[in-house]
């Protein structure tokens, strides 16, 4: 019984990204335009989550530091880091600094030309909203990674964002969804950078 229900979770998993494979593609290649545009006119990508995709922001922000899979000259990134230390001795009421904190970094670090990549499941997170519009503020493009509907997310944005909405609504199946995006937009990156070359085995 345990091992059918591990093995459904498989099959699940490779059903979803089969079938967000066509209707992913071009909003994915069109997130590494916007990211290549950035970092090679000397801008930064800016890249936070909310909850368990904080974790994706990291090592998202990480692999353009360190590389993927190939060498290459370190890109430009930050992950900006949730939570109400960034609001210093301002404010007492926790919940304002922890929905404030993301936007507060935005202000701080971004600059026009800039990427933030955002993740969210639900797209209804207050810290994100609020990191995307103070994006916006600073004239920086956004990639939105989201569940199915985008949530409140999804009209927020302008048509020179993009969004990468995963037809789903299982959380844990969107940020498998949205991890594998992720090693798209790495390997884009430096494919155009690099050159093609044939996908390691």
């Amino acid at each position: 019984m345990l091992e059918q229900r591990i093995q459904q979770h498989f099959i699940d998993s490779a059903d979803l990204k089969y079938q967000a494979a066509q209707a992913l593609s071009h909003p994915i290649g069109s997130a590494i335009q916007a990211i290549l545009a950035c970092v090679t006119s000397g801008a930064k990508v800016l890249a936070c989550g909310s909850g368990a995709s904080v974790a994706d922001a990291q090592l998202f922000a990480a692999l353009c530091v360190g590389g993927f899979e190939r060498e290459r000259p370190e890109l430009a990134a930050i992950a900006l880091q949730p939570g109400g230390a960034w609001m210093g001795g301002v404010a007492d009421d926790a919940d304002s600094s922890d929905r404030e904190s993301l936007a507060r970094q935005v202000r701080a670090l971004g600059q026009a030309g800039d990427v933030l990549v955002a993740l969210t499941v639900s797209g209804n997170d207050a810290q994100i909203l609020q990191a995307v519009q103070a994006a916006h503020e600073r004239d920086m493009t956004v990639v939105a990674l989201c569940g199915r509907t985008g949530g409140a997310l999804a009209p927020q944005l302008r048509e020179t964002d993009v969004q990468i909405a995963v037809p789903h609504d299982r959380a844990a199946r969107v940020r498998e969804v949205h991890a594998l995006v992720l090693h798209c937009l790495c390997d884009g990156v430096d494919a155009q950078l690099l050159g093609e070359q044939e996908m390691p085995l």
